[in-house]
């Protein structure tokens, strides 16, 4: 594997800004990485560093629960709001992963666990939190696009009432022999944009260039990657990102992401603006209740759901 690389790193604040030219140059920016990482970093986004640390402790403490008290949440199916297993999915894998795992349906609307009594106060508010950076980072998404500046928040209806969100915690143990195992596969995330954290252990590999890059986050500041939808809208010009997860031999790594959508029923297809005459559509529209069907149907491999839905060229 190469060396560590800087991946693009986006200042949250200068996007937000009622300065012109310091906006107008980070939407740059963020154009950029869309187009040539997939990937970026986001600092100075303006949740506190104190409720991150809370989510993660809530999490840990989540995953420390007793078997039995977990056990309630063990459902396979893929719209049940909350559920807790050992594998991406256990009906088609043929092979568990290295880790636990937590999915909750935050919105439209908002699931918890009842334990640990203070879980779900600290993931309301994370998950507003990271509504809200993730709506404005679509917001100068569009702008780098040369669409207006509300285009894919209101096309897909990202910013109602019916957006879908989901909540996904995934714990890494420590391994004994890590290079016999795998976190999670390559593969790419549905949605628009995922927002990630982890607890300080490293261990997300990001594909770049055709090499697999370690990253080493800044303090404090949220990964950001693009997912297959956004893929789907731009018509193939900003790409969803492939990435793993890797795993040690000791320490116990933590992520923590946010997968964020439109509506399920909504359809998503490319937009007509990106949409070159000579070229063409290069993806069927699909919605994105029966896009996640479709994930689910299938062990996570690639990006093998976006390829069946891609014009023969």
């Amino acid at each position: 594997m190469e060396p560590e690389e800087t991946v693009p790193i986006i200042d949250f604040s200068l996007l937000t800004s009622h300065d012109p030219h310091q906006r107008s140059k980070t939407i740059t920016q963020l154009g950029n990485a869309c187009l040539n990482w997939g990937f970026f970093m986001v600092i100075n986004h303006g949740v506190a560093e104190t409720l991150r640390d809370e989510m993660v402790r809530e999490t840990e403490s989540f995953f420390d629960l007793r078997g039995e008290e977990k056990k309630q949440y063990a459902g396979k199916k893929l719209f049940d709001p909350i559920r807790c297993g050992t594998s991406f999915n256990a009906n088609v894998d043929k092979t568990l992963l290295w880790r636990d795992y937590l999915k909750i349906h935050v919105h439209p609307h908002f699931n918890a666990p009842a334990k640990p009594s203070g879980f779900s106060k600290v993931l309301q508010e994370y998950c507003e939190k990271t509504r809200e950076m993730a709506n404005e980072l679509l917001r100068g998404i569009s702008e780098s696009l040369g669409l207006e500046e509300r285009y894919i928040n209101e096309k897909l209806g990202v910013e109602s009432s019916e957006s879908h969100q989901l909540f996904v915690a995934n714990m890494y143990p420590p391994c004994p022999q890590p290079e016999l195992a795998m976190g999670l596969p390559p593969h790419s995330d549905h949605g628009l944009l995922t927002i990630l954290m982890q607890n300080g252990i490293q261990g997300l590999q990001v594909m770049h260039k055709g090499k697999w890059v370690l990253i080493n986050p800044l303090p404090n500041s949220f990964l950001v990657n693009t997912g297959d939808h956004m893929e789907i809208l731009t018509n193939g010009k900003y790409k969803s990102v492939l990435h793993r997860a890797v795993v040690n031999n000791k320490a116990t790594r933590i992520s923590i992401g946010t997968a964020h959508g439109p509506p399920l029923d909504t359809l998503v297809s490319p937009a007509k603006e990106l949409v070159a005459d000579d070229a063409g559509q290069t993806y069927l529209g699909i919605t994105y209740r029966n896009y996640l069907e479709l994930q689910q149907s299938k062990s996570l491999s690639g990006k093998s759901c976006l390829d069946r839905l891609r014009f023969s060229m």
